[in-house]
């Protein structure tokens, strides 16, 4: 009982910091916007709120400026079973991805963050 208490606490106290220390959105002209934002609609991150890897990834979404949708796989239990049954694994942070008719599921935040820094910091 300690250990959960003191896990959902350090939770807390990393989601409170990622609030003061949140990065700035990039700044595009608008049409580039919304190409990055046309391009987002085939992503998706399914997370863990507290997670400390999942709040660097989303740290990244936020300062890349990427809209990407987000499904909790700790408390809703479809997108749990979506990740588990179409991904594989209950394993976060994992960004579905959906292009040319085929879907990629990618795991660990480093190699998510990698694809998001190649795909979205240019535009």
């Amino acid at each position: 009982m300690f250990v959960k208490a003191l896990r959902v606490g350090l939770g807390q106290l990393i989601i409170f910091i990622d609030f003061l220390t949140r990065p700035g959105k990039k700044k595009r002209p608008a049409a580039a916007q919304a190409q990055v934002d046309a391009a987002a609609k085939d992503l998706t991150l399914y997370q863990f709120h507290a997670c400390p890897f999942c709040v660097k990834t989303r740290r990244t979404l936020r300062r890349l400026n990427v809209p990407v949708a987000l499904k909790d796989a700790k408390n809703n239990v479809q997108d749990r079973q979506t990740l588990l049954e179409q991904g594989g694994r209950i394993k976060v942070p994992c960004l579905r991805i959906e292009e040319n008719g085929q879907t990629t599921w990618m795991y660990e935040s480093k190699v998510i963050i990698d694809y998001l820094d190649k795909r979205f910091a240019a535009v």
